[in-house]
């Protein structure tokens, strides 16, 4: 009797050992998909700037320290996030492991000049250049050194810049004159020359890359191959202090400074759950007004601008203060933009269209019309581009992304001289000219180049996008 009572509450023993071995398994890969949600949030800004150095290497062969530029603006073919149409854009990726770099910059001729910005690995500003950067459009040789070099440096003749990581992004809009054309642009953009600084008195050739009619794509992929970029980010780099925190949380997902990132399948499971869940909460920052959209006109239309608030402007978009790392505003605005520069100026204005004007977002299935005032305030020109709501780059296969005012004579227009622009997976029966492909969900930029006014939109405003069909 004793024997057949030890024998049942050493099974009811074992029963609840396992059950509780059992559900501190589940706690485990419950943690796992919560660490790698907020990893996945955390890391955001530096996934980004690694996808350019993956596609320089796998769509064009080339390498970090590489200049790739264009002969012609971007089209569908074109994998960026929300880059423009009408910009034959130069940019590339440096490595600073082993010591300074020197990267010339051309000074600005009657011709083409350059807008654009170096970032750091977290595409923090590192600083602008051209007419609106250090070097005032004169040009110069600026020397990016990593936080820890010790060796010497020159005393004269460079724009000295640190950087608390290794990898450096860089890309440079160029800006035509009298007539200037994109091909001027692309021989502008081989002016720009990097070395290592240990080089300069005899430096070897850099490499240029011309992606023009390449299927180049840098837009993160949200999948495993997220998480090897986040690896990638942590292997290549030092460990900021403002990061440490963070690198015991990527360790329980088999992301370790110094080793292989070799993850269980459990951990890639994990991974892969918990990106599913960061993907739809930075989703949601996108679309909330108040995140990391306001609105433009509030209570008047559908809409928004970005909210400037949400990075500090005034530090050059660190999206650091004293007290915190921003993190839910830097995820949410680097996952659909790259690339903002140190100084905001009044250069271009950016209009945000996520909804039609009942207030419902804007689907693949229906067709809009966008009314474009004769009166648009600008200097330059306007342009209207359409960009997947799943990708935050181009519909993929479109056969063109946008419209612009430098079009204008081949756009019908209206009595009153407005412009109707279209947007559907069909064009409305004699305005192809005035119609933009969509066939999947998406949201549209309006930008301004060149306001008339500062504060242009007290006294103009862009009527809502509606649904004709």
């Amino acid at each position: 009797m004793k024997k057949n009572i030890l024998l049942l509450f050493t099974s009811w023993f074992m029963i609840i050992a396992n059950c509780i071995h059992a559900q501190q398994k589940d706690i485990e890969y419950q943690i796992m998909v919560q660490r790698a949600s907020q990893a996945a949030i955390w890391a955001m800004p530096a996934v980004g700037l690694v996808d350019f150095k993956k596609a320089t290497r796998r769509d064009l062969g080339g390498d970090l320290n590489d200049v790739v530029y264009l002969t012609k603006p971007f089209d569908s073919k074109h994998g960026f996030l929300t880059a423009n149409d009408v910009t034959a854009y130069g940019w590339g990726n440096i490595a600073l492991e082993n010591g300074p770099m020197v990267v010339e910059v051309p000074a600005a001729s009657d011709k083409v000049s350059y807008f654009g910005s170096f970032l750091n690995a977290w595409q923090v500003p590192i600083e602008d250049i051209g007419p609106a950067g250090a070097d005032k459009g004169e040009g110069g040789k600026y020397l990016l050194v990593a936080n820890d070099y010790k060796g010497a440096l020159p005393q004269e003749g460079y724009i000295i810049r640190y950087v608390d990581t290794y990898r450096v992004g860089f890309s440079f809009r160029p800006r035509l004159y009298n007539g200037a054309t994109d091909k001027d642009a692309a021989e502008y953009a081989h002016q720009v020359k990097i070395y290592p600084l240990s080089e300069e008195s005899n430096p070897k050739e850099t490499n240029y890359l011309d992606a023009t009619n390449v299927s180049y794509n840098c837009l993160p992929v949200y999948d495993f191959t997220f998480f090897q970029d986040i690896n990638d980010v942590i292997q290549n780099n030092p460990v900021r202090p403002q990061d440490k925190a963070v690198m015991g949380i990527l360790k329980s997902l088999g992301i370790e400074k110094g080793k292989e990132f070799n993850p269980s399948d459990k951990q890639k499971k994990a991974m892969e759950e918990g990106l599913a869940l960061a993907y739809d909460y930075m989703q949601s920052l996108f679309t909330t007004p108040g995140k990391v959209i306001v609105e433009q006109w509030p209570g008047e239309s559908n809409w928004y601008r970005w909210n400037f608030t949400s990075g500090q402007p005034q530090l050059g978009f660190p999206y650091e203060t004293d007290n915190e790392v921003l993190i839910d505003g830097r995820a949410g605005a680097y996952f659909y933009i790259t690339y903002l520069p140190k100084y905001l100026g009044g250069g271009t204005y950016y209009l945000t269209g996520l909804r039609d004007k009942a207030g419902m977002f804007l689907n693949g299935e229906d067709t809009y019309k966008l009314r474009v005032p004769k009166d648009t305030p600008v200097k330059d020109f306007w342009s209207v581009i359409v960009y997947s709501m799943k990708t935050k780059g181009f519909i993929q296969g479109a056969e063109k992304v946008g419209l612009s005012s430098r079009q204008i004579d081949e756009l019908k227009k209206n009595k009153d001289g407005s412009v109707d622009i279209y947007f559907g997976p069909k064009p409305p029966k004699g305005l192809e000219s005035n119609w933009i492909p969509t066939g999947e969900d998406f949201f549209l930029l309006f930008r301004l180049y060149g306001p008339s006014s500062k504060d242009f939109y007290k006294s103009w405003s862009l009527d809502d996008i509606e649904k004709v069909k």
